[in-house]
């Protein structure tokens, strides 16, 4: 549903056209998904509104009602040129270290590892 159209192998291309010849909704789905990563992307505000209007009844109905509920986080990011998207793969990276552990180790090892995994 999020992998674009291009970047597919051949037999993934006639499993997905099977699939969505066999369920029209999912076509309708995909298309709403890609407007909200292009909406993302682009930076374009005013596509939000009509965006959560066609979404609100369609498969991606509960991905829509997250959206609106916490419309003003993603208005900011839309419009606003920030992102904690650093921090986020600082935190991951982290958090990776410390699963692959499974509890072995305490803050010492757990500090040394993430030192040395830098």
């Amino acid at each position: 549903m999020t992998i674009g159209r291009d970047s597919l192998s051949r037999s993934e291309t006639v499993t997905v056209a099977a699939i969505e010849g066999g369920v029209p909704l999912l076509v309708e789905a995909r298309e709403i998904i890609a407007g909200f990563q292009a909406m993302i992307r682009k930076k374009t505000l005013a596509d939000l509104e009509p965006w959560l209007e066609r979404a609100r009844s369609s498969l991606v109905a509960s991905f829509a009602k997250g959206v609106l509920k916490d419309r003003s986080a993603v208005s900011a990011a839309i419009s606003l040129p920030w992102s904690n998207g650093q921090t986020e793969g600082q935190i991951t990276r982290l958090k990776l270290v410390k699963r692959q552990m499974y509890g072995r180790g305490k803050l010492d090892l757990l500090q040394a590892r993430v030192i040395g995994a830098g």
